[in-house]
């Protein structure tokens, strides 16, 4: 018994890694630019994409494939801010949601026809494979999902922080008319930003294309689980992300393991509203002033 629930607790937290990454891609782009992406989720469905295509076609490995997804979805995201969402920024919030809610189901309906409803399965080399730690006995493809997710994370936090454009991202995000006095680039900063939420997502979907089937209705589920995560972890909060992510892959697959697979999707958002009782900000989100 102590084994089942130590391989549990340890698949949990193999995906909240992941899913972490897919909430720091949403919550760097709020905690900087204040806007809410409202088509993150298409955002990780586009990496889901790119690593099937990437390894049915070429045959690429799910780390390549992430790569990809990476350069492919900043470059895509750099372009979308650039094109659309600068021109919504400074406009009122339902201006904003209107505005994503939109491009969410645009993206969806160009993946329909694109690629159809059907769902489309990935397979690697790692589908299948698992290998043993002691007593545990973990999927191979969802370790190096975590791993490469990990260090992305680790990464993005270092460069964030001690980087002349981690400084600049958070003189933007504290204050955009200080910023633009001091002459900084805030356009191009809102751009670059963007582009890494997108990275972030696209990197995440890529990474679990062998785990979930690609379909565009998938689209979805992220972008909920994105906002649980967030909103779990504190909105705008580096940190928050990466514990809202382990606490909601924990809660999964517990609830997965206590009551049944299909209540797996239900205990995170009952979390969330118990969280939203008792600390509405989330655990690490910043007082309001």
């Amino acid at each position: 018994m102590l084994s089942l629930w130590l391989n549990v607790l340890a698949s949990g937290i193999l995906i909240g890694l992941v899913y972490g990454l897919v909430a720091l891609g949403l919550t760097i782009i709020f905690g900087v630019m204040r806007v809410v992406n409202f088509a993150h989720g298409e955002m990780v469905v586009f990496g889901v994409y790119i690593g099937y295509w990437s390894a049915r076609i070429w045959g690429m490995p799910i780390v390549g494939a992430a790569a990809l997804a990476a350069v492919v979805m900043f470059v895509f995201g750099y372009l979308l801010e650039r094109l659309v969402v600068t021109r919504f920024v400074n406009r009122p919030h339902h201006y904003q949601f209107i505005v994503f809610i939109g491009l969410s189901l645009l993206f969806t309906g160009i993946l329909l026809v694109a690629f159809g409803p059907d769902p489309r399965p990935t397979m690697s080399q790692l589908s299948f494979q698992t290998v043993s730690i002691g007593i545990l006995k973990l999927d191979l493809a969802r370790l190096q999902a975590a791993t490469v997710a990990g260090l992305l994370i680790l990464m993005l936090g270092v460069y964030l922080k001690y980087s002349s454009f981690g400084r600049s991202l958070r003189a933007a995000a504290n204050n955009r008319l200080g910023g633009l006095i001091v002459g900084l680039n805030i356009p191009r900063v809102y751009a670059v930003t963007f582009g890494i939420g997108a990275a972030c997502a696209g990197v995440a979907g890529a990474l679990i294309s062998p785990l979930f089937d690609a379909q565009p209705y998938l689209a979805v589920d992220f972008t909920l689980l994105a906002f649980v995560t967030v909103i779990v972890g504190g909105l705008g909060s580096f940190g928050g992300a990466l514990l809202g992510g382990l606490t909601i892959g924990v809660a999964e697959a517990v609830a997965a393991l206590m009551f049944s697979p299909s209540m797996k999707t239900a205990l995170p958002y009952a979390l969330l509203i118990v969280i939203l009782i008792f600390r509405p900000r989330g655990f690490f989100g910043a007082k309001e002033n």
